[in-house]
């Protein structure tokens, strides 16, 4: 039987529409409209610093679809989400279910906007669920009511953190976080994540912009480098081609190169543990 799960509740006063939100934000990157004056002010700044930022957050997107269609082609059959950000088609259960139609989704964000649009574009077909948590909380995620009624941590699960943890400073324990979202994850299930990352791109533009997200928004920027973010991946064994540039994970299609791949500022990578 098809589980649909909503515990997004929230209060008016909890959206503050005054303070760019990287969810946000990543929405207009991408070409939406789900956002606001301020959220469209600041990224209109961080596209002045480095134009590449939209270019980053499309190839963002295509890495996850085929990491998704990966990890559910091995088999797993439930993902949670973190950092789901704005609604855009095709959504992370979208994806999955192209392969398999049972897959299951929780789907984490600490935005009420996004909670505002998951049951219309998220949860409405069964078998996902949304939940209003905040990543540096990692233990409320992993026991939030909709993480336990639609995800079994008995059989392998795809964790996703997706441009997400770039918005979580060592400083906030960001090792420590991952390693309390993966610790539960039984043998078999999957970490896909994306970071960016000055390694291919190294100009003054990465300091303006984590200046604009860090005094403004409601997140505060980390860049990272590949070594760096590998640590992450720490219990996990990565796929090939390992670690690499958003476009070289797996392409399905042609591939960037020269000072076209340098506009491709992160890394994307998925694990098996």
């Amino acid at each position: 039987m098809e589980k649909h799960v909503s515990e997004a509740g929230f209060s008016p006063e909890q959206i503050d529409t005054t303070r760019p939100h990287p969810a946000r934000m990543y929405d207009y990157y991408l070409g939406g409209k789900d956002n606001y004056e301020a959220d469209r002010d600041a990224a209109e700044r961080i596209l002045t610093a480095l134009p590449d930022v939209g270019i980053t957050a499309r190839s963002n997107r295509d890495f996850m679809h085929r990491a998704v269609r990966t990890v559910v082609g091995s088999g797993v059959r439930q993902i949670v989400d973190i950092g789901t950000g704005i609604p855009t088609s095709p959504n992370t259960h979208e994806v999955a279910r192209q392969v398999d139609p049972q897959v299951r989704v929780a789907y984490v964000d600490n935005d009420p906007i996004v909670a505002a649009y998951a049951g219309a574009k998220l949860t409405n077909s069964g078998n996902a669920g949304f939940a209003l948590a905040d990543i540096r909380e990692p233990a409320e995620i992993l026991d939030h009511p909709v993480t336990k009624e639609l995800i079994d941590f008995d059989e392998p699960v795809a964790l996703m953190l997706l441009a997400v943890l770039h918005f979580v400073t060592d400083e906030e324990g960001a090792s420590d976080i991952v390693r309390t979202l993966t610790e539960r994850l039984p043998a078999g299930s999957h970490l896909i994540l994306s970071h960016a990352t000055p390694d291919f791109n190294r100009n003054d533009g990465f300091g303006k912009v984590a200046k604009v997200y860090n005094e403004e928004s409601t997140a505060s920027a980390q860049w990272r480098t590949g070594e760096e973010i590998s640590a992450f991946f720490e219990g996990f064994d990565l796929l090939e081609p390992g670690l690499v540039q958003l476009p070289l994970w797996r392409p399905d299609g042609p591939v960037p190169s020269g000072a076209s791949l340098r506009q491709h500022m992160g890394y994307g990578g998925v694990g098996v543990k």
